[in-house]
């Protein structure tokens, strides 16, 4: 059986993903028990809510470790919005809590601009880099769904497949190996979306 954990922590948004992900018309889980997690053919860890709490669930569950089995055993890894922040070593939201640390580099509040609210909420285009498997088959400057108040700044630009701009430049996705996470919503960002998603379960 092909299946799609989702990783289960008390998150918000996991729902959202996975019917996009049963729309696709996969085989998915929400879960944290281990061996179903480390015998899926693909992983995701969604998620909508704050850094430090995520990280006391993801530990409370025992899911830290879990996670990093299945970056190191070379299983596909979609982190996405929260998801993508917990992957990195720190983040402004929660200074005195680390990060999985799977990735280099660290979560930063968005900086006050006239003009912008924070949260960042809408749609915006995305400027591709370094050719990014999860964009294949998508036109340049797609707009995709954010819902965020902090962004990522990783430590190596060699990963970051994907910017956009909101008051600083956001990396908005990146790809190293066989993790990917994006900071934007793909199960709320339509057929762009949707597209993202389905080059995921293809790899």
């Amino acid at each position: 059986m092909r299946l799609i954990a989702i990783l289960d922590y008390d998150a918000g948004n996991i729902k959202s993903v996975e019917k996009a992900m049963q729309l696709l018309g996969q085989e998915v889980a929400i879960t944290r028990d281990k061996e179903t997690i480390l015998s899926a053919q693909k992983v995701i860890l969604p998620g909508v809510g704050s850094f430090g709490d995520a990280m006391g669930k993801l530990r409370q569950y025992g899911l830290c470790d879990v996670i990093h089995e299945v970056v190191d055993k070379g299983t596909p890894f979609l982190g996405i919005c929260l998801g993508l922040q917990l992957l990195f070593e720190r983040s402004d939201e929660a200074p005195d809590v680390e990060g999985l640390g799977v990735l280099k580099g660290e979560i930063l509040r968005i900086p006050e601009s006239q003009g912008l609210k924070i949260p960042h909420m809408g749609w915006n285009s995305l400027e591709f880099r370094n050719d990014g498997r999860l964009f294949r088959k998508l036109p340049k400057e797609a707009y995709v769904y954010f819902v965020h108040s902090y962004y990522l700044k990783a430590a190596d630009e060699n990963i970051v497949t994907a910017v956009t701009e909101y008051g600083t430049q956001i990396d908005a996705s990146v790809e190293c190996n066989n993790v990917f996470a994006c900071q934007f919503h793909p199960e709320k960002s339509s057929d762009v979306g949707i597209q993202i998603l389905r080059n995921f379960i293809s790899i």
